[in-house]
């Protein structure tokens, strides 16, 4: 995309307009239509801006660029002097070139006599990767308020550098309860900003309690907050006494960077009381004994597994090298919906945003166009290609002075799975954008993105489908699934606060949309999608038990008879049978080769059972935690809820009733069920023992398959006597 650059530098010797002899000077850079202006400066005769205007070529509609220097006045700005430039004469630059020198050009007036005083200026040609073009003021943008100009321009951010804390609290001596008549209840607060921790109350109810029970926290670098610990008594119901406090300086903790246990330290808790309105420091000092370490070899999880886009540990010692690099070019979009209202029409002033691994892009919001167009370029280094970018497009709702509470409003996002894309290929292809609605799912548009993997070493690369996914302390010391959940859930909060204090900032709300901030929140539509996805992938197993059903009924007689033969050479030679397995299953691969994806997949509504989703498993969706609709739809919802979930409990009792048949073949719960198998166990080893097992299997193979001459509809022996076996589901309430 080409632009025309004008770099307005500084002026010198401005000829003073009003009484005084200052002025008050700013530079009006004009083009057709378009007109840019930089600040002003009071009484300044020497001033300097060293601002850069950018006009696009498509929309330019004259031959001459006017710089006009004014000086600002109450009534009318007064012209100090302009320059003009002919299109045609102004040079273009291309980079890697250095950046054009500014030159000093002799001011005129309105008749093109000499005026006083001098502009530097620089003018050129070039395209959207030149390196002005991100602080430079955009003619598309002209609407904009200088105040908005900082939150449509184009932006890299980088996420917080975040750690787990592991804070093992083991004991504590010499503690002095208030009470002591009463043996104490002690448990450990533990609180880092605005995350709070406790231990369970200690088992050895004495002034020396133990507990030996690890907190984990989420921490971001810088750190801000420092640890606190109280250690409290349980006197009453709701009503705790704090024995000592100690704050712990988070930069002085020892960070570890794999299992090996760090150094124990005893720190004194400090305590005060109130002595005629004034706190005073108790001299005795109770002690706690801890470990805390900072974890550096834990990928701290601020996304979901399923999506993850960064999978390294904190500690930066512990990274592999890079096997590539991911090229993104986000182009244009195309068919954006309106959203929101501006002087009675419908609007849109769009921006994207892609993150990958800790660096989050923001492109530069093009103002009022449902199809604008981008043309920006990222790049990332890639250490991992089992990991997803996800692109999202928002409307900017601060363009035109939004008010505090304004938000900017999703448009639909992208993800795409670096695994997918072959490598050095470039894929240029336009993704829907879909977002879901209480009212149901709607497309806003579509996205032409452009995206190369380029692989530095094959082998690295094929090598890392070996490694495990995270790194290994995930598996030396597994963290529980709750605590990962909780931990992930503050790392969202640090990582959304720290990017929304940027400048200008990355909003909450995108950065919780860009992260999946309420994935694990209930949805009738996720489930029931989910539910078919395990469908489908049953469907294949279902489908080769139909098969088999077919050859054991004779349906297709030629199959069934090449199936016997392909079943006795089996049988009389094993060593063939995982030979031909593997060269099925690579035949079946090589086949699939000619309908492999072209391109990456996208959303997919069908998929999602977004399309058929009723409006009030929609609303449910989209409600409030806790809940803020009346309670008539609260409890029908907990009805509908109680039936599924009813459903569910019968599919897992019967489960749960097979399992125990087995377990009672043997128990002597059911004494003639267990004397029978017993016997038919004894006789079946010794006729195993005698009878090589290539018959045995020879015979088994023929009977399954037998013709339906030799079946009748009646359930087998085998399966009467195991639906016969007790459980225990007799014993229930």
């Amino acid at each position: 995309m080409q632009y025309l650059y004008v770099r307005v530098v500084k002026a010198k010797d401005l000829p003073g307009k009003d009484v005084t002899g200052g002025c008050d000077p700013y530079v009006e850079v004009k083009l057709g239509n378009y007109k840019g202006v930089t600040k002003h400066f009071e009484k300044k005769n020497n001033p300097e801006w060293n601002q850069v205007f950018a006009f696009s070529k498509e929309r330019i509609q004259a031959s001459v660029l006017e710089v006009y220097v004014k000086d600002k006045d109450v009534v009318a700005d007064d012209l100090i002097g302009r320059a003009l430039f002919d299109l045609n004469e102004i040079p273009k630059r291309i980079p890697p070139d250095s950046p054009l020198a500014p030159q000093w050009y002799r001011l005129e007036d309105r008749k093109g006599d000499k005026a006083k005083g001098e502009l530097m200026l620089a003018v050129w040609m070039g395209t959207q990767a030149d390196e002005a073009f991100p602080e430079a003021w955009h003619s598309d943008a002209a609407s904009v308020g200088p105040d908005a100009v900082a939150s449509i321009r184009s932006k890299v951010y980088l996420s917080p550098k975040l750690w787990y804390v592991r804070v093992n609290v083991i004991e504590a001596q010499d503690l002095v309860p208030n009470d002591k008549s009463r043996f104490p209840e002690v448990f450990v607060k533990a609180m880092l900003g605005n995350q709070a921790l406790r231990t369970r109350i200690s088992q050895s109810k004495t002034i020396n309690p133990m507990w030996n029970e690890d907190l984990m926290f989420v921490v971001a670098e810088p750190f801000e907050e420092p640890l606190v610990l109280s250690v409290e008594d349980r006197v009453g119901g709701n009503k705790d006494e704090t024995l000592g406090k100690c704050v712990i300086p988070l930069h002085i903790v020892q960070r570890r960077l794999d299992h090996r246990p760090v150094n124990s330290r005893w720190l004194n808790l400090e305590k005060h009381v109130i002595v005629d309105g004034e706190k005073k420091e108790i001299k005795f000092a109770s002690r706690i004994h801890l470990r805390i370490c900072l974890e550096g070899g834990y990928h701290v999880l601020d996304e979901s597994t399923h999506y993850s886009s960064d999978l390294r540990p904190t500690a930066k010692q512990l990274w592999r090298p890079s096997i590539g690099i991911l090229e993104l070019g986000i182009l244009s979009a195309h068919g954006l919906m309106p959203m929101k209202t501006k002087d009675g029409r419908g609007t849109t002033d769009a921006y994207c945003v892609a993150k990958y691994g800790q660096k989050w892009i923001r492109t530069r919001t093009i103002v009022d166009n449902f199809m604008p167009r981008w043309n920006e370029q990222y790049t990332w280094e890639v250490f991992d290609t089992c990991t997803v970018i996800t692109v999202g497009v928002f409307d900017n709702g601060h363009v035109h002075g939004g008010a505090g509470g304004a938000r900017d409003a999703r448009i639909g996002k992208v993800r795409i799975r670096l695994s997918t894309l072959e490598a050095d290929r470039v894929y240029t292809h336009s993704y829907p954008l879909l977002v879901l609605h209480p009212s149901g799912v709607k497309k806003t548009g579509e996205i032409q993105l452009a995206l190369r993997f380029s692989c530095s070493s094959l082998i690295n690369m094929l090598h890392m489908y070996s490694h495990p996914l995270l790194p290994k302390m995930h598996y030396i010391h597994p963290l529980s699934v709750i605590q990962l959940d909780v931990l992930r859930h503050q790392a969202m909060q640090i990582v959304s606060t720290r990017l929304s204090r940027a400048e200008p900032p990355l909003r909450k709300e995108v950065v919780e949309y860009m992260l999946d901030v309420d994935s694990h929140m209930w949805s009738m539509r996720r489930s029931k999608a989910n539910f078919f996805r395990i469908m489908g992938v049953l469907s294949g197993l279902i489908a080769v038990g139909k098969w088999f059903d077919q050859i054991c009924n004779w349906r297709n007689p030629l199959t069934t008879i090449l199936i016997h033969i392909l079943f006795i050479i089996l049988v009389l030679y094993p060593e063939l049978i995982l030979p031909t397995i593997f060269l099925y299953l690579f035949l079946i691969g090589i086949w699939n080769y000619r309908w492999r994806p072209r391109h990456p997949p996208h959303m997919d509504t069908r998929l999602s059972h977004a399309d058929a989703a009723h409006p009030d498993e929609l609303d449910e969706e989209f409600d409030t935690f806790p809940t803020s609709r009346p309670s008539d739809i609260v409890r029908m919802r907990y009805d509908r809820l109680r039936s599924i979930a009813g459903r569910v409990q019968t599919v897992i009792g019967d489960l749960a009733t097979q399992g125990e048949r087995f377990q009672s073949l043997l128990s002597w719960r059911d004494p003639r069920a267990t004397t029978l198998f017993v016997t038919f166990c004894l006789i079946a080893a010794l006729v195993l023992y005698v009878t090589p097992f290539q018959v045995v299997a020879l015979l088994a193979g023929i009977y399954i398959l037998r013709h339906p001459r030799f079946r009748h509809k009646l359930p087998s022996t085998p399966l009467n006597f195991f639906r016969r076996l007790p459980a225990r589901s007799d014993s229930m309430l």
